[in-house]
């Protein structure tokens, strides 16, 4: 069996890494000049830049496998001591997260009414319908106007960058979906779930591991630590400067069609993975299968721009705490500040001060159209407002990402059963990537592993793909 991987970004790496793993010839078509979607890091002048994610949460099992397996385990760094604080910036100023509910009621995270509305959760009501609904509805019935308009936007936006009216309830946050069903109150699920947690670990069960004692991580050399030790595992299964330009169903099972390096050329497979964002998977299935195509063509990205500032030893004072998020009824157009010399200090030079700006999102993506100079101005210029931070930095750097992080709406569930069903028509073809289960790094990872396995061990066509 040969698979053919087209994507080689993280989870394409991944899959191709975990398929050549169980003895299965898999090969990777890229169509850019390098591997790893948007995982990329970069050094420049005494700071290491990410130009997309910037952490993982080191509580999934195939991600530290994986990391094992790569020989880099070792490499893998938790955040500092001194990023445990996180804020929100609210009603003009930057607050505390409180870390437990006796701090909530002493804070003023929210309004006393608001965190009183909050306590009040005891005693909320299941959904009166049992079907999808948007985060928002759901953190409304529960938390009330106020903690959902700071709170819990204020969390999406830390993931998705999203708007909370249109995000999927269950498909973004499943946990309190859970909670919901299982426990009525979602304060009542998460203190029997931590209740559990603490009982199975005092056990030593092996679940409790991982997903208890999760840290927010990185590698000493950033995450383009984990990029390169997947492109030097496959070597030249990893074929650059491939751009795919049409499938179609053969007697081996599928023949691809790429130009590579200018070149025509072409490859038979049993297995095609798309391992791309929707919308490209959208525009190679189109001749196959326009229905499918419009699926996958109807998942949204939110726009982000990332923009580093990098300030001088001295120039201004380190700042407390891993950083902060700015909801949205904030009016800004910052999503939030990353203090990453705070959170990872390996990733500057000396006293250096680095911050992260996330810029645009869903409900502003007029933001990210604008040019490099105009969006360094404004995240200086927001942070000036909002952290009191005026120095002129010695380091400026800006990325954008026109398609940068999927949007799970409401009825996103209901798309991929339908997608899947569709897939049932094209046996031996599959997507995957974070525009379907999960947009982190930990998500694509283990997407990835699931497939590989199941390709490994399951006849086509009975693979879950979407």
């Amino acid at each position: 069996m040969t698979v053919a991987v087209i994507g080689g970004g993280i989870t394409g790496l991944a899959l191709a890494h975990r398929l050549r793993a169980r003895g299965t010839s898999a090969v990777v078509l890229e169509s850019t000049s390098r591997v790893g979607g948007n995982v990329q890091t970069h050094a420049r002048a005494g700071y290491l830049l990410e130009a997309g994610p910037n952490s993982f949460l080191d509580r999934e099992p195939t991600t530290r496998e994986l990391a094992e397996t790569l020989g880099v385990s070792s490499r893998i760094r938790p955040a500092d001591a001194a990023a445990k604080n996180r804020f929100v910036f609210t009603r003009g100023a930057l607050r505390a997260l409180p870390a437990s509910p006796p701090a909530f009621l002493k804070s003023d995270i929210l309004p006393l009414a608001s965190r009183l509305r909050v306590v009040g959760e005891l005693f909320s009501r299941r959904n009166p319908t049992g079907s999808d609904e948007s985060l928002a509805q759901l953190g409304r019935r529960h938390l009330g106007r106020e903690a959902t308009s700071v709170l819990l936007d204020a969390m999406q936006t830390g993931t998705y960058a999203g708007d909370p009216e249109q995000l999927s309830a269950e498909a973004t946050f499943p946990q309190l979906v859970k909670f919901e069903r299982e426990h009525r109150s979602l304060i009542l699920g998460a203190i029997r779930a931590q209740r559990a947690a603490r009982q199975a670990k005092a056990a030593g069960s092996v679940q409790a591991g991982p997903g208890l004692t999760g840290q927010m991580s990185t590698f000493d050399g950033g995450l383009g630590v984990l990029v390169d030790a997947l492109a030097k595992a496959l070597g030249d299964a990893v074929r650059t400067d491939a751009k795919v330009e049409g499938l179609e169903r053969s007697a081996e099972g599928w023949k691809v069609r790429f130009q590579e390096r200018g070149q025509p050329a072409e490859l038979t497979a049993s297995h095609v993975v798309l391992a791309v964002p929707a919308h490209v998977a959208a525009a190679l299935l189109r001749p196959l299968d326009a229905e499918l195509a419009r699926q996958a063509d109807s998942i949204p990205y939110a726009p982000i721009a990332v923009v580093h500032l990098g300030f001088a030893p001295g120039a201004v004072p380190k700042p407390d705490g891993f950083g902060f998020l700015v909801p949205a009824v904030e009016g800004k157009a910052m999503l939030g500040t990353i203090h990453v010399s705070t959170t990872f200090p390996f990733r500057v030079e000396g006293e250096r001060v680095l911050l992260t700006c996330l810029m645009g999102g869903a409900r502003r993506p007029d933001v990210v159209a604008r040019d490099e100079d105009a969006l360094a101005a404004l995240a200086r210029e927001e942070l000036k407002t909002m952290a009191g931070i005026a120095a002129t930095p010695e380091l400026t750097e800006v990325i954008r990402w026109p398609r940068g992080i999927p949007q799970y709406t409401v009825g996103h569930l209901e798309r991929l059963a339908a997608m899947d069903e569709r897939l049932k028509r094209w046996p031996g073809l599959h997507l995957t990537g974070n525009a379907y289960r999960g947009v982190g790094v930990n998500d694509c990872i283990r997407e990835a592993t699931r497939l590989a396995d199941a390709l490994g061990g399951e006849a086509a066509g009975t693979v879950r793909s979407a």
